[in-house]
This record gives structure tokens, C-alpha cells and sequence, in this order.
């Protein structure tokens, strides 16, 4: 398994939310998302998940932490909501279906709950593990570990750890209701901190 078997999808939707992502996040949040695009396409791959939507799980992907940055930051909306309204927004620009663009609000929400089972939603499903995977080390031994060593060093963690706890943790004490409450409850900064791959 190599990055070259996972081709970006050659839409403009796609090059429009890689370059909003890299435009508004920083470049360790939009390296933790092209991780987790590579992540969710390589679970798909190991679990045998042949019809899935590839242009929705890269969008998804690329724009599922957008809603964390101050210009897209809803002060009523937890931030998986916020970035899934502005995946709604991008996809309209390209032309996408009604439902088709509810679907990237759905796959962006969930991915972070704590489960999403497979046969309601692939996307969301492959997107909830591989974040879960390059947040908290969840499957971690799941994926050959010459693949994540590639991907690490195309996508190198940086300051993800630190910026990504700040980032939660200011969402929680905002919005108390939301998953980044539950998340910081769980222990998402020392997660972060011990995560293997801050090692690799």
C-alpha cells in the first residue's frame, strides 16, 4: 500500500476544498486532514469497502476540522456542524445535488461520534476511524506501517498535538454540549501527546 494508490479526485470541488482548507486552516490542521483522507481511503481499501464515494470522502476530509477556524467558528453550532455547512456551501459552488451535499454535512458531523456503523454511512464510517486513528492512536496497528510512515512524512504532524488541544478545549468550554466537551473529557490531550506517531 502506497500514497500513489489514492488518486485526489480531479473535480472542482475538490481542489476548491484543498485550497480553502489551506488558505483559513494552519498547515498542521490541513496535514491532519490529508492524513485522514489517506487513512480512511487505505481502511476502505483493508476492508473491502469497493463502492464508496471518493470525491465526497476527500471533501469531507479535507474540510472536517474547518469549523474550528475563527472565519467559519458558529458560536451556537458545535464545529462538526460549522464545517459541514460550509462543505454544503463549497458543494453548491460545484454544482452538487441537494442530497449529495447533505451528505458531506453528514459525513463531516460524524466523524465525531464515537461510532458510525458502516452500513448506514461508509463515509462517515471510514472518516470517524481515520480521524480516530491520527487524533487519539485508535487502530492503530490496523494499517502497514511502511504506508504510515509515508504518509507522516508527506504530511508531517507539526504542532497538531498542541494546536488541536487548544482548539478543542476552547470549543468545549464554549459550547459544553457539543462532541468537543466529550472529547476533551476523554483525554484528547494526552492522547495527543502519547500518540505514536509522535515517535515515528
Amino acid at each position: 500500500m502506497r500514497i500513489a494508490d489514492f488518486s485526489v479526485p480531479d473535480t472542482a470541488a475538490a481542489r476548491a476544498a484543498l485550497e480553502l482548507a489551506r488558505e483559513y486552516q494552519t498547515p498542521a490542521i490541513t496535514a491532519h486532514a490529508l492524513r485522514s483522507w489517506l487513512f480512511a481511503e487505505a481502511f476502505a481499501r483493508d476492508g473491502g469497502f469497493d463502492a464508496i464515494d471518493h470525491e465526497l470522502l476527500y471533501v469531507s476530509a479535507v474540510l472536517h476540522d474547518i469549523g474550528t477556524v475563527t472565519a467559519f467558528d458558529n458560536h451556537t453550532l458545535s464545529y462538526e456542524d460549522a464545517g459541514g455547512h460550509v462543505a454544503i456551501a463549497l458543494t453548491a459552488g460545484a454544482g452538487w445535488p441537494r442530497e449529495r451535499r447533505r451528505r458531506a454535512l453528514e459525513v463531516i458531523v460524524r466523524h465525531n461520534w464515537t461510532s458510525v456503523d458502516p452500513m448506514m454511512d461508509a463515509e462517515g464510517h471510514l472518516l470517524e476511524i481515520a480521524t480516530g486513528l491520527d487524533i487519539s492512536g485508535a487502530r492503530v496497528d490496523v494499517l502497514p506501517e511502511d504506508f504510515v510512515r509515508e504518509v507522516l512524512a508527506a504530511h508531517p504532524r507539526g504542532t497538531l498535538a498542541a494546536e488541536f488541544a487548544a482548539c478543542v478545549s476552547d470549543q468545549a468550554a464554549r459550547k459544553p454540549g457539543t462532541a468537543a466537551r466529550r472529547l476533551v473529557d476523554g483525554g484528547v490531550r494526552e492522547k495527543l501527546a502519547a500518540h505514536p506517531f509522535e515517535r515515528l
